[in-house]
């Protein structure tokens, strides 16, 4: 063998060599490593780092948010119905600074032991305590919290650096002949729900048909009220008119009455001055003169004779007529 042959070989082993022992932790991880089977304290961040090839070995552990799924859980109900959950989902983190005491105790496939295998127990509990409708329909909206709650209660005690974020559990799968059931029974609860709804229609309906045929009503009500209130006003304004025509009436009348008493009055007043006893001689001489007779010649006796019968020769009575 030739020296170059040699140096070849030499470079080549010395290439290997390096390529071994240089390796690279992804962001988000943290390595660490193995030698000679045993777990080391150190680790390292993420980039490039050298160790010694062949004897020393390194994982990669990521310490961000992971969805661990955990896939086809069957379980068996209380009534032992036997149905599967296709996906359990579980968000989890593991605290970097709990990475070493984690994988010693557990190792690199932690999540296998503290998260895959759980998820399966706490789902046959649940299963195991409740009916099929319980599981199915009633408590379905549970089963995540309780998961939840239960994980994070093993996680406490077995692995605290470990904490979960979120659990989501599909819907199950059921056998054929149940599942065609649950779908005649969501059937029929859609026809009831949409006979329910069309029933609140209808009363709906009714109840605002009712509110119109109120409001109308208490328009009319109102209309009505209103043209009565301005028909007793117009009767009232008809009255006071009529009042007030009677008051003027009554104070024309009395006016006039008083201007007849006062005329009256003052006649008598005018009377009392004017027949004064000097009048009434005078007026009584000229009486006497206009129904005296004056004869001239032989006749002047007579003539007093005829003027004394007319003052003292009273009235002749009629004669009564006689029987025949």
């Amino acid at each position: 063998m030739s020296f170059a042959s040699t140096l070849i070989g030499l470079l080549a082993i010395a290439i290997m060599l390096i390529n071994a022992s240089i390796h690279r932790v992804e962001e988000g991880h943290v390595g660490i490593y193995k030698r000679g089977g045993a777990l080391l304290k150190e680790t390292t961040a993420p980039g490039y780092h050298v160790m010694l090839p062949f004897i020393t070995t390194h994982h990669d552990i990521q310490v961000t948010l992971q969805t661990d799924e955990v896939r086809d859980v069957p379980c068996g109900t209380s009534g032992g119905v036997i149905i599967t959950f296709e996906r359990v989902e579980v968000v989890n983190m593991l605290d970097q600074r709990f990475v070493y005491d984690t994988v010693k105790n557990y190792t690199v496939d932690y999540d296998k032991l503290l998260i895959f295998n759980k998820i399966h127990h706490e789902i046959n509990e649940f299963c195991s305590s409740h009916t099929l409708q319980e599981v199915y329909i009633d408590m379905f909206d549970r089963i995540d919290e309780s998961i939840f709650n239960a994980l994070q209660r093993s996680l406490d005690q077995w692995a605290p650096g470990v904490r979960v974020q979120a659990v989501r559990v599909t819907k199950p799968r059921l056998p054929q002949s149940i599942l065609q059931n649950y779908e005649n029974m969501e059937a029929e609860k859609t026809k009831l729900l949409f006979a329910v709804q069309r029933q609140k229609v209808v009363e709906q309906e009714a109840e605002t048909e009712r509110k119109r045929a109120m409001i109308v009503a208490e328009k009319e009500a109102a209309v009505a009220r209103i043209r009565y209130e301005q028909n007793i006003a117009e009767e009232r304004s008809k009255q006071s008119v009529s009042e007030i025509q009677d008051a003027t009436f009554l104070a024309q009348q009395k006016a006039r009455a008083d201007a007849d008493l006062y005329s009256a009055t003052k006649r008598a007043e005018a009377n009392e001055l004017l027949y004064t006893p000097l009048y009434l001689e005078v007026i009584k001489y000229q009486s006497l003169a206009n129904n005296t007779k004056i004869y001239f010649g032989n006749s002047i006796q007579g003539m007093f004779t005829e003027t004394i019968q007319q003052f003292v020769q009273p009235p002749q009575q009629p004669v009564a007529a006689r029987g025949h």
